[in-house]
């Protein structure tokens, strides 16, 4: 057990009826974090780096990179490394080298006949580099270019535009827009089941559920019982390490030595995950 293809994790996930969960990487403690959250519920896990956590990083891709898989390759549990929320072409085509497996293209800012264009183009490159490939159709909450609200009037994704989508795109597994958004950092969404298990009888990939954070536990099982198969999740770590690191200084202002407050938020990293993980399990 150790660094393996975000696709296979998937597959695994989809044949058993359950899911792997995606959690997003922004700084090594959330790596580490991670993983040792991972390894303490005993499941496996996906560490995504979106394009954002690349731009804070300077726009460079392979140290953060080299640093997940490193931590991945010496982990008790399989750990798969995915480039989440590419817009950049020229990002895009670093992933391979990078060590990443798999990368979620997103096109969905652009209307749905530039999305299937750029997305199969991108498709096409993906799979002759060797690399497994998601993308979204719909649009998912809580993005700049997305509209307001995850409940407006002709935001979700639609199952026959979802499986001709897949048909003309060719990619791996389709992220879909259900009632979920980003960066809530409250756990109050309400998830359109019937339409998850629409577009699982409907579209021939793995589903894959964005803006997990702000989803409850017990809508989360049912959206995988429905059938979404990799479920990402990146606010809800930031929350427990930002809280850990106000509460650290608070309590001790006069600190200086960052490792006595990233080293609690990172434990916090560890329980948030553990907790995720054993929710999905159950």
């Amino acid at each position: 057990m150790s660094l393996v293809p975000t696709g296979d994790l998937v597959a695994r996930a989809a044949a058993e009826h359950s899911c792997v969960t995606a959690f997003n990487v922004i700084t090594l403690e959330h790596a580490e974090g991670i993983v040792t959250g991972a390894e303490a519920a005993g499941r496996p896990v996906i560490l995504q780096i979106s394009e954002n956590a690349v731009g804070y990083h300077g726009g460079r891709l392979t140290p953060l990179a080299l640093a997940a898989s490193s931590i991945a390759q010496t982990a008790t549990v399989d750990v798969a490394l995915h480039l989440d929320h590419v817009t950049d072409i020229g990002l895009l085509h670093q992933a391979a080298d990078a060590g990443f497996s798999s990368v979620m293209f997103d096109a969905g800012a652009l209307s749905y006949a530039d999305n299937l264009a750029a997305t199969a183009s991108a498709a096409r490159w993906a799979h002759e580099a060797g690399l497994w490939i998601e993308a979204e159709l719909g649009y998912v909450g809580g993005k700049p270019d997305s509209p307001a609200s995850a409940h407006a009037e002709g935001v979700r994704t639609d199952p026959a535009e979802a499986a001709d989508y897949v048909a003309r795109t060719g990619v791996d597994a389709l992220a879909v827009a259900v009632g979920s958004s980003h960066a809530m950092t409250e756990r109050s969404a309400a998830l359109d089941h019937t339409l998850i298990a629409r577009l699982r009888e409907t579209v021939p990939v793995p589903l894959v559920l964005h803006g997990s954070s702000g989803v409850p536990d017990a809508e989360l099982r049912a959206a995988v019982l429905a059938g979404m198969v990799k479920i990402n999740i990146g606010t809800a770590l930031n929350i427990s390490l930002t809280h850990t690191v106000r509460d650290v200084l608070l309590r001790e202002p006069a600190l200086t030595d960052p490792r006595k407050y990233l080293g609690p938020a990172r434990d916090a990293v560890v329980t948030t995950v553990r907790d995720v993980l054993t929710v999905l399990a159950t």
